[in-house]
């Protein structure tokens, strides 16, 4: 007993609080009653489900006819999660009949505070990076995959993406572009459907299919701004990029 009380005072244990040993595990009726008040936790999602929901998407967003409609459905779509846990729905904006559109991953926190998209550190490189081949950021059309910010920057799930990508394909058919530039690896992999990273990816001309365009957009895949903020010695692969862009888009009917 002596050495049990001795390991208790090297311990930090300083007064008892009871005569006897108590299994504070064990279940009490305040225990009992507090488990049975609480809400029961919801079934996980089935891959099913998830898929039923993703066709839902691409039949919504097929219904809409303008820009300003897509943008008002979007804002109504109450399908995913992470609009619950976003404090603002942020849609594509700029030119809406732009020759370049721009498409990102999802929001980051200042995004999802003004409700707008690329206005944070990384929106400000890439207006810099516009720049650059002489553009301005309002004669291009800039968005992304997501529309909702996911919790703490986490990289959005495979079914996120699948649930949400109808809606920035129907805003590629609507603007219709002649170039497309994917920034960052979730973008070019989820529209590309290819499974290589971005460095694989980046710099090389794709053609990409979307629903209601005649022709395929001529596509570019390169590092997003905000890991050219984290790894500026990658701005030289990405200025390449843009290169070709420029040239692209100076080509006629290219």
């Amino acid at each position: 007993m002596c050495a049990l009380l001795k390991w208790y005072v090297a311990a930090g244990i300083s007064e008892a609080t009871d005569t006897e040993p108590r299994d504070r595990f064990q279940a009490t009726p305040l225990r009992k009653a507090v488990v049975a008040s609480a809400p029961a936790a919801k079934p996980l999602e089935s891959p099913a489900t998830a898929r039923e929901k993703s066709r839902d998407t691409v039949e919504i967003a097929a219904a809409c006819t303008t820009l300003a409609e897509l943008r008002a459905t979007i804002h109504a779509f109450d399908g995913c999660a992470l609009k619950r846990t976003a404090t603002n729905t942020v849609v594509g904006n700029g030119d809406e009949d732009a020759a370049l559109m721009v498409i990102g991953e999802a929001p980051g926190a200042e995004e999802d505070r003004q409700g707008l998209p690329f206005v944070g550190p990384a929106g400000q490189l890439l207006n810099r990076m516009l720049a650059s081949i002489n553009l301005k950021r309002q004669t291009v059309y800039v968005s992304n995959i997501l529309p909702w910010r996911p919790p703490g920057n986490r990289s959005p799930t495979a079914e996120e993406i699948a649930l949400c990508q109808p809606f920035i394909e129907r805003q590629i058919a609507l603007v219709g572009p002649r170039v497309l530039i994917l920034v960052g690896g979730i973008s070019a992999k989820s529209l590309l459907n290819e499974k290589q990273g971005i460095t694989r990816l980046r710099g090389t001309w794709r053609e990409l299919t979307v629903a209601n365009l005649a022709d395929p957009v001529a596509t570019m895949a390169t590092f997003h701004p905000a890991y050219l903020l984290r790894q500026p010695a990658a701005k030289r692969e990405a200025w390449r990029d843009l290169l070709a862009v420029q040239k692209k888009l100076q080509t006629p009917n290219a």
